[in-house]
């Protein structure tokens, strides 16, 4: 209730094939996206996820949705980040699965070996619902895919739900619990399940599936350059909702 204004109020949540939730099995699915802000990307799928199950399709609006929500829904990220402050440390109590970096911590670049005790929870976690995983590790864009991810979708045959989420850096502070500027499109697009042969792909190929899927594959760079995105940025923050304009439109 408290968080979902920050989607539609003080800016706008637009969504695409939210109908795919619907169709997915109660266990066993594995949402893949890039990746913005440390919380409001997930806050905001679990809006999604719920409305979508209460049959409302490519909209949250009427957050009715609330009273009965799909309560075995998980979402990965570093120990790191879910150490620091409260709201973190609520947020790990409510489905975070912590995991350790093996290639960055605390800023610093760092090789360690994958946790594999990691890898068993969120095991655990695909067996009794879904979870939602960046697999980039970070909000930046365009970093390289973690191959933790393709391991975890050859151990474990998830379904595999590819999401592209964008305005959420531009609506929210890195750590997406500031409201950082109103009147933003946000944008969700929810797509097919990706086809994946457990047996026979390789994690390579796995990790270019997932990268073309989320696109986040540096091929996405050729078509639109560096510049083109800062001048994108640019002016999608400048970008305001007439929420007047668009009360008329509904009433109407």
């Amino acid at each position: 209730m408290l968080t979902h204004r920050r989607y539609r109020g003080f800016n706008e949540l637009q969504i695409e094939g939210s109908e795919i939730i619907k169709e997915l099995p109660e266990t066993g699915v594995l949402f893949v996206s890039n990746h913005q802000t440390y919380f409001a990307d997930v806050v905001a799928m679990q809006h999604v996820f719920n409305a979508s199950l209460s049959g409302r399709t490519d909209s949250i609006k009427n957050i009715g949705y609330i009273w009965q929500p799909k309560l075995n829904i998980y979402s990965v990220a570093a120990k790191e980040t879910i150490k620091k402050g409260v709201l973190p440390r609520i947020l790990a109590y409510a489905g975070v699965i912590p995991v350790d970096r093996t290639w960055r911590e605390a800023g610093k670049e760092i090789h360690r070996d994958v946790n594999l005790e990691d890898a068993k929870n969120i095991g655990i976690a695909l067996k009794d619902g879904w979870v939602i995983t960046f697999p980039q590790g970070t909000t930046t864009p365009f970093k390289p895919i973690r191959k933790g991810t393709a391991h975890i979708i050859k151990q474990f045959r998830p379904i595999v739900i590819p999401i592209v989420i964008d305005g959420f850096r531009r609506s929210f502070d890195k750590k997406g619990i500031r409201l950082k500027k109103r009147g933003i499109l946000q944008s969700m697009v929810i797509k097919e399940p990706l086809t994946i042969d457990y047996e026979y792909d390789s994690i390579e190929e796995i990790v270019e599936k997932i990268e073309y899927a989320i696109e986040q594959h540096p091929s996405f760079l050729k078509v639109v350059s560096l510049e083109e995105i800062a001048e994108l940025e640019r002016l999608n923050e400048k970008r305001r909702w007439s929420y007047d304009e668009e009360k008329d439109q509904e009433e109407c």
